[in-house]
């Protein structure tokens, strides 16, 4: 049966509704970057580029470095973005968008985030490198689709009763990376840990302008978990809905973060750009080797 127009919304020339695009505009491997203006930072090192569009905060450039087709598109911020960017996506790859019918061969796409985030360690330092090996969901919205084959249970157990999690909140999720991509772009320059997504940048991530939190020690709390190893390393609002919706639609996802703040000693990058490009060659040169 097709798929209604009100559930796969087209535009007038056949493009998807949020992000405009055809099927062909897109390359089998994506970068993801959340700041529109972080699309030609990234594109400004390819040897061409071959199509530009932009809707909203939604910009694509498709384009090829050192020979490889690479799509850049910016999601803008946080896991409602990342909800519409992936659906759309997939739908362009493995969708009939004339029969409006799922495709008998579904294509996995590879998607690798490169982001910035603040350090929750103090042995991760400012100006260095992170890849999420896990993302823990914090925010809810994964919850709408059945992820119990990508949860992970244990996990998740172990960090609700470390941080007397509020039963009136969203059960927290963890998901894993992919790991095709974890062994392509991890080397020794490379920090591993899991990285929290929040729904907000304030209240969510522990910030107190004027409002009261609900648990003012939660960041302490979630600074401290650790299971078997596995640290919560950052805090950002993107990478566990990458991760989850990507494993949910058969795609490959890996979230990279160029790491500008520790939150744990106060300190910011004095170059913050600088290490930010540091990490986008880093990402380009790893994709085409």
């Amino acid at each position: 049966m097709p798929i209604k127009e009100s559930e796969l919304i087209l535009n007038p020339d056949g493009s998807v509704y949020h992000l405009n695009l055809k099927p062909e505009h897109l390359s089998d491997q994506i970068i993801f970057v959340g700041d529109q203006d972080r699309v030609a930072r990234v594109t400004k090192h390819f040897d061409s580029i071959e199509f530009t569009i932009q809707k909203r905060e939604f910009k694509t450039q498709t384009g090829r470095y050192k020979g490889k087709r690479i799509t850049v598109l910016s999601t803008g911020i946080g896991p409602d973005n990342i909800d519409i960017v992936l659906n759309e996506l997939d739908a362009l790859v493995n969708i009939d968008l004339q029969t409006r019918k799922p495709k008998e061969n579904l294509k996995s796409l590879q998607i690798v985030r490169i982001g910035t985030s603040g350090s929750l360690q103090k042995d991760i330092p400012v100006d260095s490198f992170l890849c999420s090996s896990h993302a823990l969901d914090l925010n809810g919205m994964l919850h709408a689709y059945n992820i119990e084959k990508i949860s992970n249970p244990e996990i998740e157990d172990a960090f609700i009763a470390h941080t007397n999690w509020n039963p009136n909140k969203s059960r927290p999720v963890v998901i894993e990376n992919s790991k095709l991509l974890e062994s392509k772009f991890l080397d020794s320059k490379m920090f591993l840990g899991m990285t929290a997504t929040a729904g907000g940048f304030y209240g969510p991530q522990g910030r107190v302008l004027r409002l009261p939190l609900q648990d003012s020690q939660l960041n302490q709390k979630i600074d401290s978990f650790d299971f078997e190893g596995i640290r919560v390393t950052n805090l950002e609002m993107e990478t566990s809905a990458i991760y989850g919706l990507s494993k949910l639609l058969g795609h490959e996802a890996l979230s990279l973060n160029a790491i500008i703040a520790n939150r744990a000693t106060g300190e910011f990058s004095k170059d913050p750009k600088g290490v930010v490009n540091e990490l986008i060659i880093y990402a380009l040169d790893k994709l085409v080797n």
